[in-house]
């Protein structure tokens, strides 16, 4: 997708939301998908000259290419991506073919950044994407709602571009609670979770270092199924 958009031209160029912040590994853990899934979005493939095999290119264009380094935008778009397909098995070559018809029907630009995604504009490009990859009735269904749910946890600013996310716990998660919290104002972009801003890194790290779950759960003042929560958050496959 091409930055042609004026107003999101205008409002992406000092924003700390569009700078690079995270490098692939943690970006492709944070959103839990393999890290050669992000890539392959990410970076494409060239296949040129590889017999049997297809050039792929990018669904997301990171802030910086060589080390790949992701914005928290980016990373909002690698959740979208995710939330297509629960089996992570994107089909790019399909996905491409619906952003390009939401652009050219829809008039949506930059479509995974966009709050258009959760409004009946969002369902009609699923419908779209769900005849391309020939989904069955009942195979429909299940898309809109996984991904219903995974839009339930991005939140929107006032220009309708993402302020901050809500990321699934475990990796197969599909539930309503939301300890975890993503925003790039918050310690430097990194998992906090939602009420202490308190790093899931940060409890793990004790954790593993010998500490009790009960010690770090008081020293901070958590109840001890939150720091439980930013454990099985971090450790997710």
């Amino acid at each position: 997708m091409q930055n042609t958009d004026p107003q999101v031209a205008t409002h992406t160029k000092h924003d700390a939301r569009s700078q690079p912040t995270y490098h692939l590994a943690e970006a492709a853990r944070y959103v839990k998908v393999p890290t050669a899934t992000l890539r392959l979005w990410a970076l494409g493939r060239d296949a040129s000259g590889l017999i049997g095999r297809r050039s792929v290119e990018p669904l997301i264009k990171p802030v910086l290419k060589a080390p790949a380094m992701f914005s928290f935008w980016n990373l909002i778009e690698a959740y979208v991506l995710r939330g297509l397909r629960p089996d992570h098995k994107v089909p790019l070559q399909a996905v491409r073919k619906a952003v390009r018809y939401a652009e050219k029907e829809l008039g949506i630009d930059h479509l995974f950044l966009r709050k258009e995604l959760a409004t009946p504009d969002g369902r009609v490009f699923l419908e779209r994407y769900g005849k391309l990859i020939e989904l069955s009735a009942s195979g429909q269904i299940t898309l809109e709602k996984v991904f219903e749910a995974h839009l339930r946890r991005v939140e929107w600013d006032e220009n309708s571009f993402p302020i901050r996310l809500f990321p699934f716990v475990a990796s197969g998660g599909n539930g309503e609670e939301k300890p975890v919290l993503i925003d790039s104002r918050l310690s430097f972009g990194r998992p906090v979770l939602r009420d202490s801003s308190i790093s899931t890194r940060t409890l793990v790290e004790r954790l593993d270092a010998g500490e009790s779950l009960k010690d770090v759960a008081a020293d901070y003042e958590l109840p001890r199924e939150l720091v439980e929560y930013a454990v099985l958050y971090e450790r997710a496959a």
